[in-house]
């Protein structure tokens, strides 16, 4: 799963319980670490406190909640051959979360794969409106504080617009990763 992921890849399963499939698609979604934007509105939100951020403290709850179907998302690509295959790489130090607290109560957040200055961010989730925002936002900052390379978000989303988001050639992406595997970078 690793060499795939530092290759570019990323997994998908076609179903609740189907097969994993590894996709390696020719156009790019990333965030450009040196050129992102933190929207004015949640800038305000951020000051306010409303939300408590923590760092890799319930990454299976993030992912279960990640994974759980909706009214609005009846179907999911994480399965739970995923979720086993994401325990193992938290357990080894590659997995990591960004959680979004309300009174205590887990209400979004995010998580993804960290290989050098490369994070590969994976899925998102929010139970209280602009909490996925939020955890994004808190990614975002904590990367470029620690000198990370490349955010790949995979695929371009209106959500993920708002921050800055661009498509990119293949090529591009590959010298992104060059660069972030010449880093050796902590997440935490």
């Amino acid at each position: 799963m690793l060499r795939l992921y530092a290759q570019g890849a990323f997994p998908m399963a076609n179903s609740r319980h189907g097969t994993i499939e590894w996709y390696c698609p020719e156009v790019r979604t990333i965030l450009p670490l040196d050129n992102y934007n933190i929207p004015t509105s949640l800038q305000k939100i951020i000051r306010k406190q409303l939300f408590e951020v923590r760092y890799d403290t319930n990454f299976e709850a993030v992912v279960r909640a990640c994974a759980a179907r909706t009214q609005t998302r009846p179907s999911t690509w994480i399965s739970d051959d995923l979720i086993a295959a994401y325990l193992r790489l938290y357990s080894l130090g590659y997995m990591h979360t960004v959680e979004v607290y309300q009174n205590d109560k887990l209400v979004g957040g995010l998580y993804g794969v960290a290989i050098k200055g490369a994070f590969f961010g994976e899925s998102m989730f929010s139970r209280v409106s602009q909490a996925s925002k939020v955890a994004f936002a808190h990614l975002i900052q904590h990367l470029v504080q620690k000198n990370f390379v490349l955010l790949d978000v995979q695929y371009q989303t209106d959500h993920l617009k708002m921050f800055g988001t661009k498509e990119i050639e293949w090529n591009d992406f590959e010298q992104l990763l060059l660069q972030a595997y010449n880093k050796e970078i902590n997440f935490l």
